[in-house]
């Protein structure tokens, strides 16, 4: 039997804020646009100081960010996780599936998030950013599975990027879909496209 640790009350009142924080930004920013939505008015939709966001978030940009923060965590797992005898391409489908599953199970938030980082141009740097921190986790992992060195050997990194590309092709046509094309249908279709690269090496 596994004991999980007790979430303690602290931890819980934290949780509580920022998704409070969270919820009213994406709300202003989705109607107003990045741009025009002050901290103030986020604070003040959330009906907390301006001390307490700033003990959350650094800016309104990590406030968005935010929603994608796990998401590295999560596709690192999910690919330590897969079966050492898959086929690189299923392995790092199942891997960036786990995000694309998530955006999908929150439609209308994800969707919001995804639009504003995709046309707000300092959000769109900060995605990027984190991409690279997620390329590096992944080229980690990949090399971990073939047993091969990430600085020596271009495969790990690449595979990872053409992962993350996928990923972030998938965003953009489920945003520029309105959310009518479904991202797993697409990611399907995308790993469908990258398998026989990603295959021929190993």
């Amino acid at each position: 039997m596994t004991i999980h640790p007790e979430v303690s009350l602290a931890q819980r009142k934290r949780r509580l804020v920022s998704d409070e924080l969270t919820g009213a930004a994406l709300k202003l920013l989705a109607h107003k646009g990045f741009d025009a939505v002050t901290v103030d008015e986020i604070v003040a939709t959330a009906g907390v100081s301006r001390r307490t966001f700033f003990r959350y978030f650094a800016s309104k940009e990590d406030v968005v960010i935010q929603f994608l923060a796990d998401m590295g965590t999560g596709m690192r797992a999910e690919l330590a996780g897969r079966p050492a005898q898959e086929p690189p391409s299923v392995a790092l489908r199942h891997t960036v599936r786990v995000p694309v599953d998530a955006c999908a199970g929150h439609a209308d938030q994800a969707l919001r998030v995804v639009r504003l980082i995709m046309g707000t141009p300092s959000l769109l740097a900060r995605f990027l950013e984190r991409q690279a921190q997620w390329r590096d986790e992944l080229a980690a992992e990949v090399a971990n599975r073939l047993n091969v060195s990430p600085k020596t050997d271009l495969y790990p990194r690449l595979a990872a990027g053409i992962a993350l590309t996928v990923f972030g092709t998938v965003l953009q046509r489920w945003s520029d879909s309105d959310g009518a094309e479904d991202p797993a249908t697409l990611t399907d279709q995308a790993f469908a496209v990258v398998a026989p690269a990603l295959d021929a090496v190993v």
